[in-house]
């Protein structure tokens, strides 16, 4: 079984080169939105995991998987929050991208080419982002079963779709 869409993945590895322009690109409409999705999951966690609201690194230590990260778009300002960020997308474009902008500025995350399913790291995570990726799976039942495998005890998971 798969949560991998070819199709999406193709789509989507051709529009890598676009993820960081905000002005032109194809990804415009998520980088005017991202400040939104950012402060609602930033708000979220700190009153999920009893954090301090005005610390400068309010998600520090938390473990995040960002499901579907394209070019970094969520991984980046989760980790300039104090979160220790995984990224994984199935598409090797976008993970190339991601870890380009990630080194461009100076930002320590754990890119990987890999689907929910195949994820090789034995650790659990405190959170999982899956925005705007569950319309773009093969299996919607086997990918939330996936993500949840992942997923620690106690920890929150974000699923959102435009």
């Amino acid at each position: 079984m798969t949560t991998v869409d070819k199709i999406e993945i193709e789509k989507f590895s051709k529009l890598a080169n676009e993820w960081w322009d905000a002005e032109n690109g194809k990804f415009k409409p998520l980088h005017l939105f991202n400040p939104a999705r950012i402060a609602f999951i930033k708000e979220k966690l700190i009153s999920h995991f009893k954090r301090n609201l005005n610390s400068e690194k309010p998600l520090k230590e938390l473990k995040i998987l960002d499901i579907g990260c394209g070019g970094g778009l969520l991984s980046e300002p989760m980790t300039r929050l104090g979160a220790n960020v995984t990224g994984i997308d199935a598409s090797i474009k976008n993970i190339k991208i991601a870890k380009l902008h990630a080194e461009r500025n100076k930002l320590k995350i754990n890119y990987l080419c890999s689907s929910p399913e195949n994820l090789k790291i034995k650790k659990k995570f405190d959170v999982i982002l899956n925005m705007e990726i569950i319309e773009h799976v093969e299996d919607v039942n086997f990918f939330l079963e996936s993500c949840s495998s992942l997923l620690r005890r106690e920890g929150i998971m974000f699923v959102a779709t435009i």
